[in-house]
Formats: C-alpha cells, sequence, structure tokens
C-alpha cells in the first residue's frame, strides 16, 4: 500500500471526511487545498438512478454555463462556402469542407468541438469511425447540426458543453479552473446540475440523483450534499 506524500496529509487534514458539503464550501475548500502550480480543472461527477442500457433512461444533453469553462475551445466549422463567412465573423478556429474532412480521415484532430450543417452530414458521418470515439461526432441533440452556424459557435465558445451519463450511471464533467472564484465555481456546477434534474427520465425509479462529487484534476473528490441541490 502506497504511503500518502506529506502535501496529501495536509490536503486531508482540513477536509471533514464524514461531511457531505455545500457546493459553497466545496468550491472553496478545493481553491484552499490546491497543492499544484498549474490552474487545474475543476470536474464534477454526478452519478445517476438510472440504466443508461435503456435507451428510454438515457441522460443526454448540453448546458451553457455562466462563467464559462476556462478552455480555450477549438472549434471546426464543415460548413460549405454559404456558412464559411457566418461561421468565421463567430470566431471558429478552422472553416472549411473536403479540405478539412481529408485531414481528418488522414488523423487530425486537433480541435475540441465540430459544428456543421444538415446539408453536409452526409460527407461528415463519413468520418463518424474518426470522430465518434472522440466524442467528436457533430449531433443535432447538442446543437453542433445546425443552419444557426454562427449562433452555435459563439454558444460554445461562451461556455456551452454536452454531457451524456456513461455506461456506469455517470455523468462527467469539466465546469471551470481552479482560478475561477469560488461562487463562479458553484454557480457553474449548479447549472448543470439543474439541468441534469430536468432531464429525469420518467422511467427512472427510486433515486434519481444517487451522489454528486466536485473535484479538480488533481485534488481530493469532494461529497455534496444532493439535499441542499434538489
Amino acid at each position: 500500500m502506497s504511503k500518502l506524500t506529506k502535501k496529501r496529509k495536509d490536503v486531508l487534514a482540513k477536509l471533514d471526511l464524514t461531511k457531505q458539503y455545500t457546493l459553497t464550501e466545496a468550491a472553496s475548500l478545493l481553491k484552499t487545498t490546491s497543492t499544484t502550480k498549474f490552474d487545474q480543472a475543476v470536474d464534477i461527477c454526478v452519478r445517476l438512478g438510472v440504466d443508461p442500457r435503456k435507451a428510454n433512461q438515457m441522460v443526454r444533453g448540453v448546458v451553457s454555463l455562466p462563467h464559462g469553462t476556462g478552455k480555450n475551445v477549438r472549434v471546426l466549422a464543415l460548413v460549405g462556402p454559404e456558412k464559411a463567412d457566418e461561421a468565421k465573423a463567430a470566431g471558429a478556429d478552422f472553416v472549411g469542407l473536403d479540405e478539412y474532412i481529408e485531414k481528418i480521415k488522414s488523423g487530425w484532430t486537433g480541435i475540441d468541438v465540430i459544428i456543421t450543417t444538415p446539408n453536409v452530414m452526409g460527407k461528415v458521418g463519413a468520418l463518424g469511425k474518426v470522430l465518434g470515439p472522440r466524442g467528436l461526432m457533430p449531433n443535432p441533440k447538442t446543437g453542433t447540426v445546425t443552419m444557426e452556424v454562427g449562433k452555435a459557435v459563439t454558444e460554445v465558445k461562451a461556455g456551452k458543453i454536452d454531457f451524456k451519463v456513461d455506461k456506469t450511471g455517470i455523468i462527467h464533467a469539466s465546469i471551470g479552473k481552479l482560478s475561477f472564484d469560488a461562487n463562479k465555481i458553484q454557480d457553474n456546477a449548479n447549472e448543470l446540475i439543474q439541468t441534469i434534474l430536468k432531464l429525469k427520465p420518467s422511467s427512472a425509479k427510486g433515486t434519481y440523483v444517487k451522489s454528486v462529487y466536485l473535484t479538480s484534476t488533481m485534488g481530493v473528490g469532494l461529497p455534496i450534499d444532493t439535499k441542499v441541490i434538489i
């Protein structure tokens, strides 16, 4: 069994391991227990009482975080000439169609989000084997297949993220950076949680939100008191 480092012991000494925290308390503790010099990401894990193997219990959605993610999101707009200027004006990092499709086929995936239009999905669909495993495949349900390309690019750049319950019934999402003020971390976490609550499947029985944890990249997972946020 590995030994705890001095830094780890100091962090654990600041925590009550028997307690469930409010979002406000957890956001503040994450900042005060950081032991790294780089700006860590802040992540949230929400365990749901659903069976993702059943189509009618799949929880998936999008949310616009009020304070963004703190990350520079690289957006590729796979669009025809008629939408290219709109995508560029909205701030897309890469704009084009056939040339980028060929780049992706060759293994290039230096982007975080792809936005496209319905009329070119026939071409984009051929990239499923490359984009699917990386979570980059555009989808109408997440607003990344749309004729409102400029609006979609702007929203993604401003902090719109999509989330999906995994096969174990957990939603993982990055909701900011440790350099954010504690109240901004709390706001972003609460916005995601409230969105998840609205998506409760009618077929889900029993407790919907079983547990919530807030953590940083190198930090300790802090359990959140679900009675306070639900």
